[in-house]
C-alpha cells in the first residue's frame, strides 16, 4: 500500500469512528423519547450496543496500525447528531422523521464500510476486514429492519393521531 493509500484507508477508519460516535448521539436522545414504540425502542437500544462494539472495532484497528483518533472530528459530528436528534422533537412527526433520518444514515454507514473493506482489499490490511464486515453487517441489518418496519412505524402514527393519542414519539 502507497503511503497516499495507506493515509487514505486511515483517513477512513478515522471517519467511520466519528461517524459511528455521530450514530450514538443520534440514537441516545432518539430511545431516551420513545413511549409508544416499543418495538422501535428495543431495536433502537440493540443498535446502541452494537454501534458501541463496531466503536470499539474501530479503536483497535486503528491502535494496531499506530494511529490516532480524531477527538474533534468524533466532537463536532457528535454535536451535529444532537442537533439532528433534537431537531425532530418538535415536529409533530417525529417518529417518522427520525425513522427515515435513521434509513437514511444507516445506508451512508453501509457505503463508508463497503469503501474501507475494499481499501483494506485493495491495501493488504486483510487482517482488519473480519471487523469491517462485523461492522457492515450490523449496519446492513439496522438497515433492513428499518426498510422492514417503516410501514407499521407510519400505519401506527397514524392510527394513534387519529385517535387523538400521542403520536409523535
Amino acid at each position: 500500500m502507497t503511503t497516499s493509500s495507506h493515509e487514505l484507508f486511515i483517513t477512513g477508519l478515522k471517519n467511520a469512528h466519528a461517524m459511528e460516535n455521530q450514530a450514538l448521539s443520534i440514537m441516545k436522545p432518539q430511545v431516551a423519547r420513545i413511549e409508544s414504540y416499543p418495538d422501535v425502542g428495543a431495536r433502537l437500544e440493540s443498535h446502541i450496543r452494537e454501534t458501541e462494539g463496531q466503536i470499539a472495532r474501530l479503536e483497535a484497528i486503528l491502535d494496531s496500525l499506530g494511529a490516532d483518533r480524531n477527538s474533534l472530528k468524533d466532537m463536532a459530528l457528535s454535536l451535529a447528531g444532537s442537533f439532528a436528534a433534537v431537531g425532530h422533537t418538535a415536529a409533530p412527526d417525529e417518529i417518522l422523521k427520525n425513522s427515515m433520518a435513521n434509513f437514511a444514515f444507516e445506508n451512508f454507514e453501509i457505503a463508508a464500510y463497503k469503501s474501507l473493506i475494499a481499501l483494506a482489499e485493495a491495501g493488504g490490511h486483510r487482517e482488519t476486514i473480519p471487523q469491517l464486515q462485523r461492522n457492515l453487517d450490523e449496519e446492513l441489518a439496522m438497515a433492513d429492519w428499518l426498510d422492514q418496519n417503516i410501514e407499521a412505524v407510519t400505519l401506527k402514527f397514524a392510527s394513534l393521531k387519529e385517535a387523538g393519542e400521542t403520536a409523535k414519539k
